[in-house]
């Protein structure tokens, strides 16, 4: 039985559980992201940003109405001609490899019509093979990669542009 995966745009009153995920996150990405706690014993993520600006946006995903994840789109991109960044990008552990990373992915992108970017740190593997993956499968094939190494970022970014994808069912 697969499971029943739902979408919810996160709002003021969800602060406290997407800066909690937020913190799972980053702990997860410690590995690959030199980070330290700060004097609260917490990494800290300016998550108010994604909750009072227009132009961001923050969506959990949920299972069974339980939450298994978030993604956080903005615009803040590398290259200018695109549109949408997915600034963070999270499934719990306990629901990966069941497909809904790739369910949130694209939500996500059905949400935003334009051109994208999806970023990876170096040593991110895991999620690279994701990413490639999951955005092959939306766009076709249809998308270029880039790796930079400067001030801009660090690591691969693939590209797309998906205003004429069809949306997922």
């Amino acid at each position: 039985m697969s499971p029943n995966i739902t979408f919810r745009q996160a709002r003021w009153h969800d602060r406290p559980v997407l800066s909690r995920m937020l913190e799972l996150y980053q702990y997860d990405l410690s590995e690959v992201w030199p980070q330290t706690l700060n004097v609260h014993g917490e990494y800290g993520f300016a998550v108010d940003r994604y909750l009072r600006n227009p132009r961001l946006s923050a969506y959990f995903f949920l299972v069974d109405g339980d939450y298994a994840g978030f993604g956080l789109v903005d615009p803040d991109v590398t290259f200018p001609e695109n549109e949408y960044w997915m600034g963070q990008f999270f499934v719990m552990k306990r629901y990966r490899r069941m497909g809904i990373g790739a369910a949130g992915a694209r939500f996500l992108f059905d949400q935003f019509r334009g051109r994208w970017e999806v970023g990876q740190m170096p040593l991110n593997l895991p999620a690279q093979a994701f990413w490639r993956r999951t955005i092959a499968d939306y766009t076709g094939g249809h998308y270029v990669e880039h790796e930079l190494h400067d001030e801009r970022w660090d690591g691969f970014i693939q590209c797309f542009d998906n205003t004429q994808v069809e949306r997922a069912a």
